[in-house]
């Protein structure tokens, strides 16, 4: 009775919602994600799709969907859109899935070079209260080699518009280790993206991704990217810049203002459950993962014809889903409990990894203070080797 009430429980959990647009209007040559370059003849198609899988997941909740924590419009590019069918999608969205009508954070994914200031006013006024804006460089040089649409002036000119628009939240990616971009370069980009004041910065090192134009190119030598070194500088000085501006480093990759961090986001460091909506979206349920087709054609057929979307459904077992725990909050600057890991999976870490978190240790890898267990600076620049050793 106790596991039939618990797994009850975890059916009811949802988090958080993330809604997929996997359509962009050119496929950049670093992206190794599963999205579709022009293809505006489906839009409609897509969006009836999603609809339909929202009615699923109507099904899959009964009696009652649980309220999702957070919303996020991923893509791809979800702007291509126009804000007229974004506000459409959200509403039905909170219709199935934020009944209660309460505000919650809800986020879109922004691309300078799809949007105006009257596009962000309507995106404002449908209910989306924090814009993740895909800047990357602020530098026009590093943005023609990205394979990017916009300049660096439509970039500033797109967080003006969105203050304007009433958007409080905004956050910026940017990405570093870029082609031809060396450290003035980085810092110049840097020091832009301060003069802006987001609430938080996304930054991400480049990883030439296999199956990439930039995987070729690298093959053949032609990518002319920094020498580890200068990456090195770049990360280090990251971290100097942002703490002397307010920002506090809260994932590998993340930095916020105080109380700016992205909920959504923390959900997925914590292994928490959540909702995928679209082609290729995983959800994770209950400890079932879900992953749905990466074919936007197949996707809308299955919907259509009333077949499952998925394309594997993976009933992860108790250690498994402890692992995972453990990998993904060691993203996270403030680490793991060991106690709450106990009471969530009832499995004592240290005991569990036994000599290979002790040696981790020993390298100063991992430190541990009371009851937390979290990567050091020398784990966090070595995570991915760190990752390797716990799964």
């Amino acid at each position: 009775m106790e596991a039939k009430t618990k797994n009850m429980r975890d059916r009811q959990e949802m988090p958080g919602l993330y809604v997929h647009v996997p359509f962009c209007l050119r496929k950049c040559p670093y992206c190794s994600f599963y999205s579709l370059a022009g293809r505006r003849g489906l839009y409609g198609r897509y969006v009836r799709a999603l609809s339909t899988q929202m009615r699923w997941f109507e099904d899959y909740f009964r009696p009652g969907i649980p309220e999702a924590r957070s919303i996020f419009f991923g893509g791809g590019t979800p702007t291509v859109f126009s804000a007229a069918v974004l506000a459409d999608l959200l509403a039905a969205c909170r219709e199935f899935f934020l009944s209660s009508g309460r505000e919650v954070e809800t986020s879109i994914e922004v691309n300078p070079a799809t949007v105006a200031g009257e596009d962000l006013v309507r995106l404002r006024r449908a209910g989306f209260n924090r814009l993740s804006i895909g800047v990357q460089s602020f530098r026009d040089d590093e943005l023609r080699r990205l394979g990017r649409l916009h300049t660096a002036a439509a970039a500033r000119q797109t967080v003006r518009l969105a203050r304007r628009a009433g958007f409080a939240n905004l956050s910026l990616d940017l990405m570093y280790g870029l082609p031809g971009q060396r450290l003035a370069g980085w810092l110049d980009t840097l020091r832009q993206a301060l003069d802006l004041e987001p609430e938080h910065l996304s930054i991400y090192e480049l990883t030439v991704e296999e199956g990439t134009p930039f995987a070729g190119q690298a093959r053949r030598g032609n990518l002319d990217l920094p020498a580890e070194e200068e990456v090195l500088a770049m990360m280090e000085t990251t971290l100097t810049r942002l703490a002397a501006a307010g920002y506090r480093r809260y994932e590998i990759s993340s930095y916020a203002r105080p109380g700016r961090e992205c909920c959504h986001n923390i959900n997925y460091w914590q292994n928490g459950s959540y909702v995928g909506l679209g082609a290729g979206a995983v959800s994770c349920l209950a400890g079932r993962r879900l992953s749905g087709v990466a074919d936007v054609e197949d996707y809308c057929c299955r919907l259509e014809s009333g077949r499952p979307v998925w394309s594997d459904v993976e009933q992860l077992d108790r250690e498994a889903r402890f692992r995972e725990t453990v990998i993904m909050g060691l993203r996270m600057t403030a680490g793991v409990s060991v106690a709450g890991l106990r009471r969530r999976f009832d499995i004592d870490l240290p005991a569990y990894y036994g000599p290979t978190l002790a040696a981790l240790l020993d390298q100063d890898l991992i430190v541990r203070d009371q009851d937390r267990l979290r990567l050091s600076a020398r784990g966090l620049v070595l995570a991915n080797r760190v990752m390797a050793e716990l799964v």
